[in-house]
């Protein structure tokens, strides 16, 4: 065996033993769905960002990146990112306070509706099967370009190892694994840059270098490469498709059930909006060097084919060989994350929201129940966790491999699907049982249609028809038409009210000043962050191409300040809402 394929093997076996020892800690539902609910701001963290960042960040997003458009994935981190913040503030913490099982479940007792939790359950089944399904494809690529194996039996070995840790330990497992592979990949893609940062002759050197780049014109421009041969015509449709996606991948970001069902397992609410925090800071720093790094590759090798594979052939050729093992185990981590999330919520789902009775729903509001209940419900949790991963490694075997269209279909439904009945659900006094459902429908029906028509080559959507966009407002407008024609019933309207009252235990003032820390870092943060990239990016750029920009400000420098600002705004914002909601408390309960 060569050290690629030890490192994988030695990797593997740390997960599933980390799996195993969570799995023995395993004593109800509570635990196998929600891990007790008493998980500590880093684990949250840590399975925010790695169920994110998937082997689509490191293979396919650093492909854009080192084909010429990383500044487009970097403004359209701005946006996405937010959607922490703005998720935990207006979502995850209520969803926290419903003592929920699943997201789904917090819709069934929120609307008083068995249909809606059925049918959220179906669409987490449909988009999380679907997203595993590129995860797996996406990791068995990688170790078959490594270790030299046949596709398919990567395949198997990629779907066991993470099928195995995730059945036995369900999220108590799931949010040790992800830590331990958030620190690995953040900690990997860092010496990675630094080592093709040397190789490209030194920072400043390489940013003038690439300003001013022929085979690639316009590589590291505000806008990235534009032009005949690119997606993108002009530097406006760079920014409106980077504006759109943002936003959609914000929507994803703050309401997902694959990224808000953490909060699910949060210790409290001050440990949802702390991770959210840490999270926007680490997804912010992660995006920049990735892109920035796989865009420099094009100083050391110009000819790489497919792009995707950039961070496999730096692993491979460029990196110390120990060093280099260590980073195709960091890309492999980064999809086993994901996998065990999505296969974790799938499962869950099947088991509890498909086909579970109404009155087990009512366990996530404190129903009793007994131990051959929880027995029984564990084992049904994990042969649908079973069943659900071999129907996937099937599609595996069979069907054509897709990972990017499978990717930005299976994320942004969500946003379309759930994104308004989400917000709504707990912001609006007049949405009606009726009203969320139908906008529900309405946007998975919408979003499903029209990429099906994309797929097939029946149409070409414009960006500013994006399917994500047209779902999301066919959902919004649905939802309002409908509920205008309805009643709240006292039901729901009682658990809403419910939802908006502050539990006493939120309130110590020694745990508020400790949440007050992360804006506070959150803001100097961003402002060292917009002055390094002014200093290291902006100005060296502009030297090279000798471009004034409009009265005096480019627009790399534009990016620049608007990077770290984003970081500054969000700070500013949870520091107020922080101090708002649990500081004055009379306030907050008005």
């Amino acid at each position: 065996m060569n050290s690629f394929q030890i490192a994988i093997v030695v990797s593997l076996a740390g997960y599933l033993a980390i799996g195993w020892y969570a799995g023995r800690r395993v004593k109800d539902l509570e635990d196998f769905f929600v891990a007790g609910r008493n998980a500590p701001t880093l684990l949250i963290l840590g399975t925010l960002v790695a169920s994110f960042m998937s082997t689509n960040a490191f293979m396919g997003e650093a492909g854009m990146s080192y084909q010429g458009h990383a500044p487009l994935i970097i403004m359209m981190t701005c946006f996405n990112c937010l959607g922490y913040v703005l998720g935990a503030v207006f979502f995850g913490r209520y969803l926290r306070r419903s003592r929920a099982l699943t997201v789904p479940d917090f819709f069934r007792a929120r609307f008083n509706s068995r249909r809606i939790q059925r049918f959220a359950g179906i669409s987490i089944v449909v988009g999380l099967s679907a997203y595993l399904l590129a995860v797996t494809w996406g990791m068995a690529l990688v170790m078959s370009e490594v270790a030299g194996v046949d596709e398919s039996v990567a395949i198997v070995v990629v779907w066991l190892s993470y099928t195995l840790f995730t059945l036995y330990s369900g999220s108590r497992g799931v949010i040790l694994t992800d830590t331990v592979m958030f620190l690995l990949f953040s900690g990997m893609i860092v010496l990675a840059a630094f080592f093709i940062i040397q190789s490209a002759g030194g920072w400043f050197s390489a940013i003038e270098t690439l300003a001013t780049y022929e085979a690639k014109p316009g590589i590291i421009a505000w806008h990235g490469r534009v032009g005949p041969e690119t997606p993108w015509e002009t530097p406006l449709d760079g920014l409106l498709w980077a504006t759109i996606l943002g936003v959609a991948w914000g929507i994803v970001v703050a309401v997902s059930p694959w990224q808000s069902s953490r909060y699910l397992m949060a210790r409290s609410e001050h440990v949802v909006i702390r991770s959210a925090c840490g999270a926007l800071i680490a997804m912010l720093l992660l995006y920049l060097v990735t892109n920035f790094a796989a865009t420099a590759v094009n100083l050391i090798n110009p000819d790489i084919s497919p792009p995707e594979s950039t961070m496999i052939w730096v692993a491979m050729n460029l990196l110390p060989t120990a060093l280099g093992a260590l980073l195709i185990c960091g890309v492999l981590a980064a999809g086993l994350s994901s996998a065990s999330t999505f296969l974790s919520l799938v499962g869950f789902s099947v088991s509890h929201d498909v086909l579970g009775s109404t009155a087990a729903s009512q366990l996530g509001e404190g129903a009793s129940t007994s131990a051959d209940d929880h027995s029984q419900r564990l084992g049904a949790a994990r042969w649908s966790m079973l069943a659900v991963g071999l129907s996937v490694i099937a599609l595996a075997l069979l069907l054509p491999r897709n990972i990017f269209w499978l990717t930005h279909f299976a994320g942004p439904l969500f946003a379309s699907s759930w994104g308004a009945v989400a917000f709504m659900s707990i912001w609006s006094h007049r949405l009606t049982e009726a009203g969320a459902f139908w906008g529900m429908a309405a946007g998975f029906v919408v979003n499903v249609a029209m990429n099906a028509l994309a797929l097939i080559g029946a149409v070409d959507w414009p960006v500013i028809a994006d399917p994500i966009l047209v779902a999301a407002l066919s959902s919004y407008f649905v939802m309002i038409g409908v509920s205008s024609n309805g009643e709240v019933s006292p039901a729901e309207r009682d658990f809403r009210i419910a939802l908006h009252r502050l539990p006493e235990k939120e309130t110590d003032l020694a745990v508020v000043r400790q949440t007050l820390l992360w804006p506070r870092v959150m803001v100097f943060g961003g402002v060292v962050l917009s002055a390094l990239l002014t200093i290291f990016y902006a100005l060296p750029f502009g030297r090279a191409v000798s471009v004034e920009g409009f009265a005096g400000i480019s627009g790399e420098l534009l990016l620049a300040l608007t990077y770290g600002l984003v970081l500054v705004a969000a700070g500013r914002w949870v520091w107020r809402r922080v101090n708002r909601d649990y500081r004055h408390r009379d306030e907050a309960g008005s």
